[in-house]
């Protein structure tokens, strides 16, 4: 008597050799980018006890597989399946959602929840990203500025507004990215819109006056043709006034119905593209996509190269002549004043925007200089419900139990 290819799977699960798979969250520590994690993940995972029962039933199951699928697999190692889902930047901390196994088809669902983070804002310049990885463009006055002025400030940032993303980072426009645009001392072809996008918290939770914290102004300048386009985007991007609430609300509902005629985004599967949003913008009579790729907002699954939002931060240029000497304002003996603020906001915000756009209204510039995402749907950074990420070097003893716990409380809590 034969037995059914299921066998080995069943007889797995009765033994007591549970195949671990679901959703929990990572700790990401400064540094090290999403791709970074997913890597160390496996790394710790491949030999791993508590996944070997995963890595033996994938083994079975590929071969069960017919001829044509098994020359599809361009890689015939085995790795646990692990995905992100949403991208955090090198400088951001926090959580970050983790899906192993069959938990890589839920990530998709992470993309449209809202996220809360905590944010340092420092006044006084701006740079191409948007914040202190960045070179920088251009220095303003800050003295004039007070905790006052900045509460003022953000009341106009409150519910849905209309927000335009980075108009130098990952974002492409005919297949480029902007940042490439700008660091070869060109324009895009294509006007960057802004999009309508939601904050439901915005509060200011401590304020640190000139002299009194160590966040400082980058000390790389853009210089020569790259800074000209930069400051002369700059400037058009100024004259993009802030929309009201009924503007963005009217944009929201626009948005919706056009997304809902377009196909939904593929099914994430190893090796496929990051989730993006894609809005149209106009080009006279035709009509070109903007792919955009924001702080979180990207599901990526197994051993992916870093996303664009991670790399624009990080590319690196040759200036084209000496740094240009800082402005007056710039050389105070106790420096700018620096603001940080927690928010809670819906899909596709750009934190870094929220910075940039903070220091136009209060008669400045500015630059975000930490971020860190404390909640992502029912995830938050409580100790007791994240894997911190210093702890997979410390041995399958000290993560695997935590892991284990973690994916049987997803697991329950898809059963309720």
């Amino acid at each position: 008597m034969g037995f059914r290819p299921g066998f080995k799977h069943f007889k797995k699960v009765m033994s007591g050799e549970k195949i671990y798979e679901g959703v929990f969250a990572v700790h990401k520590p400064q540094g090290v980018t999403s791709a970074d994690v997913i890597r160390k993940l496996q790394q710790h995972f491949n030999p791993s006890e508590t996944f070997r029962p995963w890595i033996e039933n994938e083994r079975d199951r590929r071969k069960r597989e017919n001829d044509f699928q098994r020359r599809r697999r361009r890689n015939q190692r085995v790795d646990v399946k692990i995905g992100h889902g949403g991208t955090l930047d090198p400088l951001a901390t926090g959580v970050l959602i983790t899906g192993i196994g069959k938990g890589t088809k839920q990530l998709q669902g992470f993309l449209g929840c809202t996220k809360t983070y905590e944010t340092v804002v420092l006044f006084g310049a701006e740079t191409d990203t948007y914040d202190s990885m960045g070179k920088v463009v251009r220095r303003c006055p800050y003295e004039h500025i007070t905790r006052e002025i900045v509460e003022k400030a953000l009341e106009q940032f409150r519910g849905p507004i209309m927000q335009r993303p980075p108009i130098f980072s990952a974002l492409k426009v005919q297949g480029k990215k902007l940042y490439e645009y700008a660091r070869e001392g060109r324009e895009p072809p294509i006007e960057i819109k802004a999009r309508p996008v939601e904050v439901s918290n915005l509060e200011i939770l401590e304020w640190y006056a000139p002299g009194t914290h160590e966040w400082k102004i980058p000390e790389e300048e853009m210089t020569g043709e790259e800074k000209a386009v930069a400051q002369k985007m700059l400037e058009k991007d100024a004259e993009v006034p802030v929309a009201s609430a009924q503007e963005a609300e009217e944009a929201k509902h626009s948005e919706e119905a056009s997304s809902s005629k377009r196909k939904s985004p593929p099914a994430v599967t190893p090796g496929g593209d990051s989730a993006e949003t894609q809005n149209p913008a106009e080009t006279g009579p035709s009509s070109k996509k903007q792919k955009i790729s924001t702080e979180g907002e990207s599901a990526t699954v197994e051993n992916q190269q870093p996303d664009d939002a991670e790399n624009a931060a990080q590319e690196e240029t040759t200036a084209a002549s000496a740094p240009a000497p800082p402005s007056e304002s710039s050389k105070s003996s106790t420096g700018p004043a620096a603001v940080k603020i927690t928010m809670t906001v819906s899909s596709g915000f750009y934190v870094r925007s929220l910075a940039h756009d903070l220091g136009k209204a209060v008669g400045s510039c500015a630059l975000m200089t930490s971020l860190v995402r404390t909640r992502q749907g029912d995830f938050t950074l409580e100790s007791d419900n994240i894997v911190e990420y210093k702890d997979l070097d410390a041995g399958e003893d000290v993560w695997g139990p935590k892991v284990k716990r973690l994916l049987d409380d997803w697991e329950q809590k898809k059963q309720d």
